[in-house]
């Protein structure tokens, strides 16, 4: 009898993933004689984002599909529907950015993805996607934290800041200041100690009958009337670089319950004073962090970034005390995948 051949799997080879702080020589010894394109996916929330990014500064591509509307019924983000909606949209949202930026897939250099923070369903999305294409591909993978791809986003611009800076990251779910030391060197010197900004811009634009998102909302109410003789203290927690929203918010609870049904109640007024003490506590965290760590540079970032009076105020004061302020682009300031490429360069060279 024929003895019956053992067969043999394929090997598998591994996805080339690289951590944040790794390099990879041999893309640094070739930057120098080809452009590197970066493909970036960012799938950390409701946002299902693709783009591509030439060496780390110029946007070839950068695509954003939202579940917005289906969230918008339930008052705020539902982990499921996100990451099924993210299951839908991220190859044809993959073949919009790569097709707005003229390339081919095999024209890509790397890929870069968000790893964390964000909801596990969602995040897992984009990773599994990356994974599988740069398998498919032999293509180098980076997995980027979404936080430091926020301020990286400042640099996505003409005019590069100067470093070392202080960062503030001002969004629905953080609201953090950083010692930023170079593009990859970061250091948390200031958090929220409850509700981050945008999550309280959220939650008191559910109280004033606003809708979701609620920061857009009370920016655009704010600038319907001049000024209010109703105010809101914010916490200082002095001594720290910390914050805490959780107190104003419960205010403009309170506030609204002692009008009960009354039909005149001053909702614009109210949304105004809210607006201004959470940004007066942002601007004086921010300035007083610059001049601990004596540095002349603060990068904003973060969807409440796009907030017309924290860019206004905080602008002001920064000039005022001798800081130079930058705030992305407001495409910039949503979550994205051109940061993530961006940043995903810087990673891997």
């Amino acid at each position: 009898m024929r003895k019956a051949r053992s067969r043999q799997r394929p090997t598998r080879q591994p996805v080339r993933i690289i951590r944040f702080n790794q390099q990879r020589p041999f893309l640094k010894n070739n930057r120098n004689f080809y452009a590197m394109n970066v493909l970036g996916i960012e799938t950390s929330c409701d946002e299902t984002a693709a783009a591509v990014v030439r060496d780390g500064r110029k946007i070839l591509s950068n695509v954003v599909a939202s579940s917005l509307k289906e969230h918008q019924r339930y008052g705020g983000v539902v982990p499921e529907v996100a990451s099924r909606r993210q299951l839908e949209y991220i190859q044809p949202v993959v073949d919009e950015a790569l097709e707005k930026a003229e390339l081919s897939l095999k024209e890509i250099d790397a890929l870069a993805v968000t790893k964390e923070p964000g909801l596990i369903g969602s995040l897992l999305v984009g990773i599994s996607f990356a994974r599988a294409l740069s398998a498919a591909l032999d293509k180098p993978l980076v997995e980027i934290d979404h936080i430091k791809a926020h301020v990286y986003a400042n640099f996505l611009t003409d005019e590069q800041p100067q470093l070392p800076a202080v960062g503030l990251i001002v969004s629905g779910g953080h609201t953090d200041l950083y010692s930023v030391r170079d593009i990859q060197t970061f250091r948390r010197i200031g958090k929220t100690r409850d509700d981050a900004a945008g999550e309280a811009f959220d939650k008191v634009a559910r109280v004033l009958g606003l809708g979701y998102p609620g920061g857009p909302a009370i920016d655009r109410l704010s600038k319907s009337v001049p000024e209010t003789e109703i105010t809101f203290k914010y916490a200082a927690l002095e001594g720290t670089l910390d914050f805490s929203f959780s107190g104003v918010k419960t205010a403009v609870l309170y506030h609204r319950q002692k009008y009960g049904n009354n039909n005149h109640y001053p909702a614009a007024e109210v949304a105004r004073a809210f607006q201004k003490s959470v940004v007066e506590i942002l601007v004086i965290k921010a300035l007083r962090a610059c001049r601990k760590l004596n540095v002349r540079t603060l990068l904003v970032g973060g969807g409440v970034a796009a907030n017309s009076a924290l860019r206004r105020h905080l602008s002001a004061e920064a000039k005022e005390a001798g800081i130079k302020v930058y705030f992305p682009a407001m495409a910039l300031c949503m979550d994205n995948a051109a940061m993530i490429a961006g940043l995903g360069f810087h990673s891997l060279n």
